[in-house]
């Protein structure tokens, strides 16, 4: 699967829920099958996940991942979600249900869902806040909690740093029970230190947390992460062809490149997470006048068309 991307909303993100490891995929991959197929995310029409794209994208055995897929629809149904909206002064407490309708054909492999109306806008309107990762970063997670993690410091990307969650607040965001490690030596060993552990190995960032107190007792966490260097070869020549490309590139060409850079799943290192595709093109534009900055973007600049002689 190519430009697999999740946008979700950050109200969304920060909602509190609780998924298992098989639904959050199952939701995951119906987002990018709707932005594959271009038909998007309504309350009407239903969605369709493959058994076969399951089985690729988190490698099972493609003779339990209908199974897994068929399983996940059922739990999901009657899963629900909670989040504020609205202003400080007038904040709306909404809860809604993931889907209002599951479907699944065996003999196809496949299942489909149509999300609720509620949720619909949550993951479609991209022109205010919203988090953009490639879903091939969580492939290998196989934890839910460290799924849910990874969303939320992502949504922080610009910062590389979180306020302090309050240890209720990131429970309840992380999916956590009330019932389930109550103990926060178990929260730690058993959610935490496994999230940042499969996200520091498998993911594009590299994560720490430190504890906050209240007295003697742990109150809440905070986390710092950095987006992990990718190391690059290059010869005198390629530079001095990369620089007399960037000498030579054209205001119209900037643009144009910079609206496609935009699109693809690797420059979203560089996302704010408080932008539209729009506005984040806008700046692209702005980072190519740096030959710095574009020497680094420039080989996503060569899978977007961009040439240099």
């Amino acid at each position: 699967m190519k430009n697999n991307i999740v946008v979700k909303d950050n109200a969304l993100i920060n909602a509190s829920y609780n998924l298992d490891l098989a639904e959050q995929r199952l939701i995951l991959l119906a987002i990018v099958e709707a932005r594959q197929s271009g038909k998007g995310i309504n309350a009407n029409d239903p969605l369709v996940v493959h058994a076969d794209n399951y089985a690729n994208q988190f490698n099972v055995h493609k003779n339990t991942a209908y199974a897994t897929l068929k399983s996940a629809c059922h739990a999901l149904f009657s899963r629900q979600f909670s989040y504020q909206q609205g202003s400080a002064d007038n904040i709306e407490y909404v809860k809604s249900r993931w889907v209002s309708e599951i479907r699944y054909i065996e003999n196809e492999g496949i299942v489909k869902l149509i999300f609720a109306p509620a949720i619909v806008p949550l993951i479609t309107r991209l022109e205010k806040h919203f988090t953009k990762y490639e879903l091939e970063q969580i492939s290998n997670l196989s934890s839910a909690y460290a799924i849910r993690l990874y969303e939320l410091l992502v949504s922080w990307r610009s910062t590389g740093e979180t306020p302090v969650y309050k240890l209720n607040d990131f429970r309840k965001i992380l999916g956590v029970k009330e019932t389930d490690y109550p103990i926060i030596s178990d929260l730690k060993k058993r959610v935490l230190d496994i999230s940042i552990k499969q996200l520091n190995e498998h993911t594009d960032i590299t994560v720490q947390y430190e504890q906050h107190k209240k007295g003697r007792s742990i109150s809440g966490f905070s986390f710092t992460f950095k987006q992990k260097k990718v190391m690059k070869a290059s010869s005198s020549s390629d530079e001095i062809s990369a620089k007399n490309a960037f000498s030579k590139m054209t205001e119209k060409q900037r643009f144009l490149f910079a609206n496609k850079l935009a699109e693809l799943p690797e420059m979203s290192q560089y996302s704010q997470g408080t932008e539209s595709y729009d506005q984040f093109a806008i700046r692209i534009a702005e980072m190519l006048k740096d030959y710095q900055k574009f020497e680094k973007i420039l080989p996503n600049l060569k899978k977007v068309g961009f040439q240099i002689r």
